[in-house]
């Protein structure tokens, strides 16, 4: 129940620690697993203590039990093994500390480990995180790798120099870190967020060399594996050897069989790409040379047409018949010219010989009235009228006179 408390009236330190205990004492027992990570057994003692942490969450609790509680268990359990305990959670009111009280101990064995990372693969599967299509293309030259491996380790060392002997000028960022125990999984965590933070990083390599099933179980743990889901830079799980297969293997966006494996997928060879450099550009001058003797052929073959070796031939054999053509015509127009004058001429010699002009040249004379009437009547003209004569040489005046005849 809630207490009536005020700056007025508060609770002493003691009655606050005695309450909690109280209510911790009415807590029933609770199965609990988790790591070792200290043990300590007093010879003599009759109480073990050790601690037992969460390596996902980074948490741990002070557990206690009687010495024959542990040695049931002592010749399977040490530091670093994982447990379920079955424990009573206890107040110590003096420290205000709490702790369990361990009434039975299990180990961990391999099998139920096994089961419980396949129900885990299951779900984390079903949630898309293993699925290939969001799994991110690996660069082809990372100008900058982000390495996440033991201090001082195998791997570390396999890594960085098969990457520097395959390509000399790449460059890394290293972070060392615990691979195995319960510090490993949050230290793991904490390195991959710094280097995706990181521009420069073209790529992460998570590396670790072989162990037993207990010593990878930090990289099937569930926080992990969803760091590396939540990365925006590509991912290389390059753990133990190649039968091991930890859960960071299907999140990640490539799997190497080994930290060796790893620096080959990331890192392309300076020779063979040298070598795939020089073929292609073989290659290339092979088809440009192919295609320049396929058109010098096909130049030569157009050469080759009399059409183009001899242009002018056509012409030359044409031109005799053109020349006769030429003849012919002109030999035509001219006859159409001589018909033509020759019938000019006699047309223009009756038309001459009909006209007035020629008329007049033989004599006759034609008589005008002075508006230009032509005088063809001698009843059209009166006495002493004036009219206008004319000649083929011109014209005159003359007068009609009276004492003619009319």
């Amino acid at each position: 129940m809630a207490l009536n408390t005020s700056a007025e009236t508060p609770l002493p330190v003691g009655e606050v620690s005695r309450l909690i205990g109280g209510w911790i004492d009415r807590l029933g027992a609770v199965w609990v697993e988790g790591q070792i990570t200290q043990l300590s057994r007093r010879p003599g003692a009759g109480v073990v203590f050790l601690t037992l942490r969460d390596p996902s969450y980074d948490i741990s609790v002070s557990v206690t039990c009687y010495r024959q509680v542990f040695d049931a268990v002592a010749d399977v359990v040490s530091e670093g093994a994982r447990v379920v305990v079955l424990a009573k959670p206890e107040w110590y009111a003096p420290r205000g500390q709490l702790s369990l009280r361990a009434a039975e101990i299990r180990p961990v064995g391999v099998g139920e480990l096994l089961a419980r990372l396949e129900q885990l693969k299951k779900a984390l599967a079903a949630e898309g995180l293993f699925a290939v299509e969001r799994k991110k293309p690996l660069p082809f030259l990372p100008q900058l790798i982000g390495l996440v491996c033991g201090r001082a380790s195998a791997a570390e060392r396999d890594v960085l120099e098969n990457a520097r002997h395959r390509w000399p000028a790449v460059r890394f960022e290293v972070r060392n870190v615990a691979v195995q125990g319960v510090h490993a999984v949050p230290q793991v965590v904490q390195a991959m967020k710094d280097l995706d933070a990181i521009d420069d990083v073209d790529v992460i390599i998570v590396a670790r060399g072989g162990g037993s099933v207990e010593d990878l179980l930090p990289f099937s743990d569930e926080q992990l594996v969803r760091a590396v889901a939540a990365c925006r830079t590509p991912v290389v799980s390059a753990i133990g050897h190649e039968p091991d297969n930890p859960l960071l293997d299907h999140v990640a966006d490539v799997r190497a069989s080994t930290p060796t494996d790893a620096a080959k997928k990331v890192v392309p060879d300076v020779g063979e790409e040298y070598e795939r450099v020089r073929l292609l550009r073989d290659r290339a001058r092979r088809c440009v040379e192919a295609f320049i003797e396929r058109e010098e052929r096909g130049l030569a073959h157009a050469l080759a047409r009399p059409s183009i070796e001899d242009p002018h031939r056509m012409i030359d054999e044409r031109a005799d018949h053109v020349a006769s053509l030429v003849d012919r015509g002109r030999r035509t127009l001219g006859h159409l010219l001589d018909r033509a004058d020759s019938e000019l001429t006699h047309t223009h010699a009756r038309v001459v010989g009909l006209s007035p002009a020629a008329t007049l040249k033989r004599g006759y004379a034609v008589l005008q009235k002075a508006d230009g009437h032509v005088v063809r009547d001698p009843g059209e003209v009166t006495a002493d009228e004036a009219l206008r004569a004319r000649v083929a040489e011109g014209e005159f005046s003359v007068r009609v006179d009276a004492r003619s005849d009319a």
